[in-house]
């Protein structure tokens, strides 16, 4: 997919838990459907939950999405990634999917979407919240997670901080 002026699609990160409550995988649903319906691809862990919800969002739009997977059986990725990447890393593979994208989404998530967040927050990615961690650097507020409060609006956000 190409853009309109010969670009290539901005790319976002999903991250949250492989294991997610109806309500949070409610939400990644929509966020993943808002960001194939902003041209913009999904990159994600690959797996459940969090992961597999937005997948399942995202290609019920039109879009695609790319599954980084810490293992290396590529048949392990949940049933809505396009492109699966097996790695065989590990929770390494964290740094792969937030270096990938151009903005990442939290939503929920435990400490492997901490480890994802922190990973973004270090490398100057922009990342926007929906029901996960609080957290800024010392004295810079705005240095930190951008919490919004829905699935569209994390989407736009994170669209508009990347530049895109």
């Amino acid at each position: 997919m190409v853009g309109v002026r010969g670009e290539r699609p901005p790319v976002v990160a999903v991250v949250g838990s492989g294991e997610a409550d109806p309500e949070m995988e409610a939400i990644a649903e929509r966020v993943g459907a808002r960001l194939a319906a902003r041209g913009a691809v999904l990159v994600c862990g690959g797996l459940g939950g969090v992961m597999a919800a937005a997948c399942r969002g995202a290609r019920g739009a039109g879009g695609t999405t790319v599954g980084v997977l810490p293992g290396s059986d590529r048949s392990a990725a949940n049933p809505f990634v396009d492109v699966v990447v097996a790695t065989g890393l590990g929770e390494a593979r964290n740094t792969v999917v937030v270096r990938t994208a151009d903005a990442v989404v939290a939503v929920g998530g435990g400490y492997g979407t901490l480890s994802e967040v922190g990973f973004a927050l270090k490398l100057g990615r922009p990342v926007v919240g929906l029901g996960t961690w609080e957290l800024a650097r010392r004295g810079r507020r705005d240095e930190g997670i951008s919490a919004v409060a829905g699935p569209e609006e994390a989407v736009d956000t994170a669209l508009a901080l990347a530049g895109v």
